[in-house]
């Protein structure tokens, strides 16, 4: 079978289209006939060696797999690695059934970024309804779905960072209410200046460096930051725990693998739950462009310079 093959760490110019074994389904694995798989940032990192957790090499990234299992269901699976291969084993607690509503392309959309986007907003930031609510990056994977989560959930006031026109006239149709440019040198002046002069309840943070000091700058009384990535690789100012007191703020964490490894239930009712929002008109994946597996270093390429928008996708099915 075709698979991505990482021989060595770097950029997505390492990658290689290579002609591998077919993987072999354990007792409690199951084997997909992989039709789709989804491109993550942290795949790039993955592929440069720089992840939390480090790959042996050689191997087969990729995460999210869309296909079908050997009774010819459509499922969407979850692995740490494999993905981007025309099959992969997933293990069977990590497959959710399709509905027939959502396509493939939605279904990845809906994964690893759909997930991330809920937990960011319900488990880790606690949101409700009323509040004011900063999502950085909000034309990407996550943050497209986290801007139109925290409106259908009732946020009084959905603020989105893009890089470019294109992007933050994105974020304003799916639902943001404001939108600041990602490359302002003052990001705390342009978010309280788009929340109307207020401070702000919610940042959804992944960027890193002067935007996580600024926005949380920005937090106001019982304000919360959600830290889920560093994508600028640009260090923050140490926070000095005490500094958090006054204002009654906090600041915390999340990788969705932690909440999947120690919540066996988490993948399928919050996929569920993010289906259900799609049959009700609530929630539209954005999908950025579907890729043949041989232009996978094109795909990653594109990712890597911030010029997506959306679920990048990879079709596996060629010979």
């Amino acid at each position: 079978m075709r698979a991505i093959v990482i021989k060595e760490f770097g950029g997505p110019e390492n990658i290689e289209i290579s002609d591998v074994p077919e993987p072999l389904a354990a007792e409690g694995w199951v084997l997909v006939d992989v039709e789709r798989s989804g491109l993550n940032f942290a795949e790039l990192h993955q592929m440069a060696g720089t992840y939390l957790t480090t790959n042996e090499l050689p191997f087969t990234p990729g995460t999210e797999v869309y296909g079908k299992d050997p009774s010819g269901r459509r499922v969407l699976g979850i692995i740490a690695s494999g993905g981007h291969a025309q099959r992969a084993v997933v293990p069977a607690e990590s497959l959710v059934p399709v509905p027939d509503f959502v396509t493939g392309e939605e279904a990845l959309a809906l994964g690893l970024q759909g997930f991330t986007a809920w937990h960011l907003l319900r488990t880790c930031a606690r949101a409700v309804r009323g509040q004011s609510i900063v999502v950085h990056a909000a034309a990407g994977g996550v943050g497209s779905l986290a801007v139109q989560l925290a409106k259908a959930w009732g946020a009084a006031r959905v603020i989105g960072s893009a890089s470019t026109p294109d992007k933050r006239e994105l974020a304003l149709s799916i639902g943001a209410d404001a939108v600041v440019d990602s490359n302002t040198d003052d990001m705390t002046a342009a978010l309280l200046e788009a929340n109307r002069g207020r401070p702000l309840d919610v940042v959804l943070e992944m960027a890193g460096g002067h935007t996580l000091d600024q926005g949380l700058a920005a937090l106001g009384t019982h304000g919360r930051m959600v830290v889920f990535g560093s994508a600028s690789d640009e260090p923050s100012t140490p926070v000095r725990l005490e500094s958090l007191i006054g204002a009654s703020r906090s600041v915390t964490g999340f990788w969705a693998a932690d909440l999947m490894r120690t919540n066996r239930r988490a993948l399928t009712d919050t996929l569920n739950g993010l289906f259900g929002m799609v049959k009700n008109k609530q929630l539209k994946p954005v999908i950025g462009g579907t890729y043949v597996l041989e232009d996978a270093a094109r795909a990653f390429g594109l990712l890597a310079d911030r010029s997506t928008t959306g679920k990048v996708v990879l079709d596996t099915t060629g010979n």
